[in-house]
């Protein structure tokens, strides 16, 4: 394909430096990425996949641009982590700051401020004006590692209920906690135990059922085939993230969090992809004006550096003994200062209005290719976090195989886009919050040249 004279018309914004533009200067993966492709063969473990073979040498605003110099739309902000944009001056200053200062002390041996000034942050950012403590790490699953560590430790129980088409992670644990077996699970197992799994809400595949109704199907199972009172606490995120950025029903997880209330169950809110800002509010809880016992949080927390937290109630997350929660690079002293920076980043741009005018420009765009293409069976998500679900029109079969040609699209004509879903027929949209809006929607002329080209 040549590719030579594509580049986007009438842009001229920057972003340190980047023009904000679509630029293909190659095919794509061009001849430099597919020799840095060959090497990653050579070398590295054939177990890390990628969703896109191109070699990225910057980044920043809306785009990414590769060793071949094709400057690509950046529809994913690595998995929702760069939310502030990549290489945010802020961030990048702070973190330059703080390595110049130093780089390692490990807090458990000898802590310092900004360990202990982001837990100030976290503890009257997140939902509910109660006493809270947090405690930092590094990942998401380490987070959900040691928020169900914290919950057993308070509750003196051991079953902890999930739901489906949750995802929590990679680890032992949170492996037996995600519900979707490729390519997560297979062949990894077997798992932890005591890990139990019951009904979402999932309108466009409910059959009429309300949140809360589905939410009465859950807790009886909980009821019958658990126990409420072996149960230490139910996790869920507020949108399901890889199970294909599903909105449960209106009722279901206040529903879900009063029982577990009413049962003395820790009820946890697993926000890691849909917190800080990333759906036009601090946390995705705050929709359904849920305040979570426990909640986990790591991605867009810091601006690209790896970060995670549990934050909770004061007197559950003091139920642990002295020793019992940390580890060697939790709360990095660089990740910290990122942290701080981004989140006064968001405060200062109003990071809930962006995403919001994000969230509106692509569901508009979205309900009118709906018109036209009905193979998209449902659009949903909230803010900078929307997805399209593609079914066979005329029923609710999954269409994998044409998110698959859209996708491959997509990027041959530089536009990254990523995939979700228990069923594979998910595409989700998660664009920084520093996207020009002109970009957002040159991306969106792609994907409905590739609905062009790929349906009848």
């Amino acid at each position: 394909m040549s590719t030579t004279s594509t580049v986007s018309p009438g842009i001229t914004a920057t972003y340190n430096g980047l023009p904000q533009q679509r630029r293909l200067v190659t095919s794509v993966p061009g001849p430099r990425s597919e020799q840095m492709q060959a090497l990653k063969a050579e070398h590295v473990s054939a177990g890390v996949g990628v969703a896109l073979p191109v070699f990225i040498a910057k980044a920043g605003g809306g785009v990414l641009i590769d060793v071949d110099g094709n400057s690509l739309i950046d529809m994913g902000s690595g998995i929702a982590v760069t939310t502030v944009g990549n290489a945010n001056p802020d961030v990048t200053q702070a973190v330059q700051d703080q390595v110049a200062a130093f780089t390692h002390t490990c807090f458990m041996v000898t802590p310092y401020q900004g360990y202990v000034d982001v837990c100030r942050t976290l503890n009257e950012l997140t939902p509910g004006d109660h006493p809270k403590r947090s405690a930092l790490f590094s990942s998401g699953a380490e987070a959900i590692e040691n928020a169900v560590k914290i919950a057993r430790a308070y509750t003196k129980r051991t079953a902890v209920v999930v739901v489906e088409h949750g995802y929590h992670g990679r680890t032992n644990l949170t492996m037996a906690m995600t519900a979707k077996n490729m390519p997560y699970k297979q062949s990894f197992g077997p798992f932890a135990p005591e890990v139990y799994r019951v009904p979402v809400s999932y309108p466009f595949r409910d059959r009429g059922l309300t949140g809360p109704e589905v939410a009465e199907i859950a807790t009886s199972r909980i009821d019958k085939e658990i126990g409420a009172g072996n149960v230490a606490a139910i996790i869920m995120e507020p949108i399901l993230g890889e199970g294909g950025f599903v909105v449960p029903g209106a009722g279901y997880a206040t529903a879900m969090a009063q029982y577990a209330r009413a049962n003395h169950i820790l009820f946890i809110a697993d926000e890691i992809q849909s917190g800080f800002c990333r759906t036009g509010d601090w946390f995705a809880s705050a929709h359904e004006g849920v305040i979570p016992d426990l909640i986990t949080t790591a991605k867009g927390i810091a601006g690209g550096l790896p970060l995670s937290a549990v934050t909770g109630r004061a007197e559950v997350m003091d139920a642990v003994h002295a020793g019992g929660l940390g580890g060697t690079y939790a709360g990095s002293p660089a990740a910290c200062a990122a942290a701080l920076a981004s989140i006064g980043w968001m405060a200062a741009n109003d990071a809930n209005s962006l995403a919001r005018e994000i969230g509106d420009a692509m569901r508009a765009r979205l309900a009118d290719m709906a018109t036209r293409y009905p193979a998209i069976g449902d659009i949903r998500g909230r803010g900078a976090m929307m997805a399209i679900e593609l079914i066979v029109p005329g029923t609710t079969r999954p269409d994998a195989d044409l998110v698959g040609a859209l996708n491959r699209y997509c990027h041959a004509h530089g536009v990254v886009t990523l995939t979700a879903g228990t069923y594979g027929n998910v595409f989700r949209f998660l664009p920084p919050l520093t996207m020009p809006l002109p970009l957002l929607h040159e991306a969106f002329d792609v994907l409905e040249q590739a609905f062009a080209a790929n349906t009848p």
